[in-house]
């Protein structure tokens, strides 16, 4: 089987989901506690570059993230913040409609949302 990437539209589709993700932080309602954990963090700047490298690896593509960083490990990346079940929660259903919206397929989405789902659970590190 080919890998995510590739099912999906390559590196293309995954800078269109990423921008389109976050265009959806900045504006939705469920996007207001993830905006200000980043804002809380390292700021929004480096966060679309950081999370196309990242998805391109997950997804079975060049692995740029582990490239300049030297792991993928997310609860490492996570660690210097604070999150509840309800951001996990706001993060999975923000990126399901960015999916849905530029087009991701649904087999390809159901896989995808199934592994980002045990993702975002083991991140919750507070009530």
């Amino acid at each position: 089987m080919k890998p995510m990437i590739d099912r999906i539209g390559g590196e293309k589709q995954v800078h269109l989901l990423v921008n389109h993700f976050y265009d959806l932080i900045e504006t939705l309602p469920q996007g207001r506690a993830i905006m200000e954990m980043h804002l809380k963090g390292h700021g929004l700047a480096h966060v679309r570059p950081e999370q196309f490298d990242f998805l391109c690896g997950f997804f079975g593509g060049r692995r740029y993230y582990q490239e300049r960083h030297g792991h993928m490990n997310l609860r490492e990346i996570h660690a210097h913040v604070e999150i509840r079940r309800q951001d996990a929660e706001d993060w999975l259903e923000v990126m399901e409609r960015a999916m849905v919206d530029t087009g991701v397929g649904e087999g390809e989405r159901a896989e995808i949302m199934q592994t980002f789902r045990r993702a975002a659970m083991m991140l919750v590190n507070t009530g």
